[in-house]
């Protein structure tokens, strides 16, 4: 098959819509199950991207959450703690430990699971049973991966009243090293972003702390290769071999390191003993949790403790989280790294990056004020890198 009919483009009323191979061959994907969207696909062949890469660099299962066209998290597949497995609804899977893939998914999806909601998945091996598992509790649009075993297929099939959809990709499908795309009906031609994201980018240290723990490097590549496929501006925080925060999209750094930090305080801050404890209403469903936990940690457009409001999510009221322990909770997150990019303009990403507990960064460098953001560093005996390259995607 070299095309396929999409219901509509971006919109509904962007019609017709279709994918196809604009030099006649087969299409390396297959729609095993739904039908996928444009944004759908969008998402897929991104998210696909990036977990591919980020296992060829890493030799770890890898997994992603996407939504429109941005990475809400990535991950690859180490074992979550036990409040990291409550934070993140798994805590009651058998068999999650024995299953990478489904570790690394868990902790992708679990990230940031208000951006989530509604996300495509993206797996960079077989899918297998327990995998599958997770993605059946969550509301999501689709998923993408090299193949699914027989079980793993017909669990997710079950999703959507049937109509879940399944991708399924050629690994070893490679593109074209040009690639295009019309805008106003105009042609735009470039090479394709090959530029490939390992340790070797993180020799050049350039803070009077030189100390880069293997740990902090594979951390900084899994940062770095979400930013790849992230839409510019980008900051992403990283910790434990998952990112934690990405800031998307923004016209300015310091707001994108804004943005990321406060979605990485969040993470942490969902491990806090008194949001774990939440005496959520039994037939409360995860979303309306986690709008519930969001509004709990960060005090959103409704006082979630206040009388009248309390008990729509709850058996009974909860203690609020105060401004005291919700700071010092985040003081214990430590080693955290963060990747950018391109390169910080000003020393206030450093800044506000160490309130949430960021000791080692890397970003291209080329600043006019390079030697100010490396004194800030210094300031704080972080470590920081110049990869030399620029990582925009649009």
């Amino acid at each position: 098959m070299n095309e396929l009919e999409l219901k509509y483009g971006c919109n509904p009323n962007q019609k017709p819509a279709r994918i196809f191979m604009r030099d006649g061959g087969e299409l390396p994907i297959t729609a095993l199950n739904g039908r996928p969207g444009y944004i759908n696909l969008l998402d897929a062949l991104n998210a696909w991207q990036l977990v591919k890469e980020l296992k060829e660099a890493t030799g770890m299962a890898a997994a992603t959450s996407f939504k429109h066209v941005s990475p809400t998290s990535a991950a690859v597949g180490l074992p979550l703690s036990a409040n990291l497995k409550k934070a993140c609804f798994v805590d009651d899977m058998p068999g999650l430990d024995d299953s990478p893939l489904a570790c690394a998914y868990a902790r992708a999806r679990g990230t940031d699971r208000l951006c989530s909601f509604g996300d495509w998945a993206a797996l960079s091996d077989v899918c297998d049973v327990t995998t599958a598992k997770l993605v059946e509790h969550e509301v999501s649009d689709g998923i993408i991966a090299p193949g699914y075993t027989k079980e793993a297929l017909d669990i997710l099939k079950g999703k959507r009243n049937g109509n879940y959809n399944i991708v399924q990709i050629d690994p070893d499908y490679v593109p074209a090293p040009q690639e295009t795309k019309e805008v106003f009906g105009i042609t735009f031609e470039q090479g394709r972003n090959e530029f490939k994201i390992g340790p070797h980018l993180l020799e050049n240290v350039v803070t009077a702390n030189r100390e880069l723990p293997e740990s902090a490097k594979r951390d900084l590549i899994v940062a770095l290769i979400t930013l790849k496929y992230t839409q510019s501006n980008s900051v992403c925080y990283a910790v434990d071999g998952q990112a934690i925060g990405v800031g998307a999209g923004q016209q300015s750094r310091i707001h994108c390191t804004r943005l990321a930090g406060g979605k990485a305080d969040t993470w942490h801050l969902r491990q806090h003993p008194k949001v774990l404890a939440l005496p959520f209403l039994p037939m409360l469903g995860r979303p309306d949790r986690d709008n519930a936990i969001d509004s709990y940690i960060n005090g959103n457009e409704e006082d979630i403790c206040q009388d009248g409001v309390w008990q729509k999510y709850f058996i009974c009221r909860p203690e609020p989280l105060t401004p005291q322990e919700a700071r010092a909770w985040l003081d214990n997150l430590k080693n955290v790294v963060l990747g950018s990019d391109a390169f910080f303009p000003f020393p206030d990403n450093i800044e506000r990056a160490r309130r949430s507990g960021v000791r080692y960064v890397a970003e291209p460098g080329g600043s006019i004020r390079d030697d100010l953001v490396i004194s800030k560093c210094n300031d704080y005996d972080m470590v920081m890198a110049f990869t030399g390259m620029r990582l925009f995607h649009h």
